[in-house]
């Protein structure tokens, strides 16, 4: 029986006993150590290493008991997300940065970027609604583990509290997962039929277009490593040229980079976040020249552009709305450099110059 997209979310929301264990052990390691700081931090880096652990759980179970031979058949879609005719000719697909922990969890800075592009791209259909840290979409707040985690964060006032950055870590072994030999498969389809399911809810997606549909895969911060990890099942599955775009992007230079056909990588004076990628990957190290990044980067199909003293989040971000310090143009935000920028690259069809705002 062919497995569906549903499917997949509800045996890995059912898979993970261990979540339970784990939530358990943090609770007490934090409750024997309060009031001894170097036993906190010690009990705090094994849990971290555990959690790290068993982190590849959820998405395992899944690809041992449905997923194996499957990486090549595209997921069966709902009536009315696919068309065999006339449909949309370019998806702009935004996937988040490690902060966000839920598909709805962007902020405003965010939502203007999208809502600028729609209007400046008439022709392109914005796609929201991709939560990359999740081989299912599966917002953190319906994860059992996590729901204590993300209803502590949740208050208003405690966007930076420690509830919140442990999310954010949870998030980055998700990022991890993307880019890991061994589980990486597993979980790049799963992400990749999130995205093919995002797109065909938003407008139907025509399966037999007579020219490749224009794919572009926006990702800030780890949504860029998911969004190359994507990249290979979405060409398989669906006739399109594929471009990303990175803002800030941390990803490893094998996955994605053959079967994309041009990579953007924004990068600010003042986002030091973005050169983690270099130091921890082997594959972006100039003297791994056979690796996919430096093949692109000979061929000019990656291209890296100073974006401008963007910081890698918040107001100065990429899609921050203060204005920008000595900036010749009156109340330029540093959303509006981006804004500038994206909207000038050589990929978007019916294109309007009065969408930035």
């Amino acid at each position: 029986m062919p497995l569906t997209h549903s499917c997949i979310h509800v045996y890995l929301a059912q898979s993970i006993p261990g979540a339970l264990i784990m939530k358990s052990l943090l609770q007490t390691l934090i409750a024997r150590s309060l009031g001894d700081t170097s036993k906190l931090l010690t009990a705090l880096g094994i849990f971290f290493l555990a959690w790290g652990t068993i982190s590849p759980i959820s998405t395992l179970s899944w690809w041992l008991r449905d997923g194996d031979g499957l990486a090549q058949q595209r997921p069966e879609l709902p009536e009315g997300s696919v068309t065999p005719g006339a449909g949309a000719r370019c998806y702009l697909v935004f996937l988040a940065g490690v902060g966000n922990v839920a598909d709805v969890d962007l902020d405003s800075g965010e939502d203007a970027f999208l809502n600028a592009m729609g209007t400046a791209v008439p022709g392109c259909v914005v796609v929201r609604g991709v939560f990359p840290y999740s081989a299912v979409s599966d917002n953190v707040g319906s994860q059992p583990f996590f729901r204590w985690l993300w209803q502590l964060s949740d208050r208003p006032g405690q966007e930076d509290n420690l509830a919140r950055l442990m999310l954010k870590i949870r998030n980055l072994w998700r990022l991890a997962l993307s880019a890991d030999d061994r589980y990486g498969q597993a979980y790049n389809r799963g992400a990749a039929a999130t995205i093919l399911e995002r797109m065909g809810e938003t407008e139907a997606i025509p399966l037999n277009a007579d020219s490749p549909i224009q794919l572009v895969l926006a990702g800030t911060s780890g949504g860029a490593q998911v969004a190359l990890g994507a990249a290979p099942y979405l060409k398989q599955w669906l006739p399109v040229e594929i471009t990303v775009l990175s803002f800030g992007g941390v990803f490893d230079g094998q996955e994605g980079f053959e079967s994309v056909e041009q990579i953007y990588h924004f990068h600010g004076e003042n986002d030091w976040i973005d050169n983690l990628g270099v130091v921890l990957f082997p594959s972006r190290w100039g003297w791994t020249v056979g690796s996919p990044y430096n093949r692109a980067l000979r061929a000019g199909q990656y291209e890296a552009i100073a974006s401008g003293p963007h910081d890698h989040d918040g107001d100065r971000g990429y899609f921050g709305q203060d204005p920008v310090e000595g900036s010749a143009i009156q109340d330029t935000t540093y959303l509006d450099l981006t804004l500038q920028q994206v909207q000038a690259l050589p990929l978007w069809p019916n294109s309007t110059t009065d969408g930035a705002p």
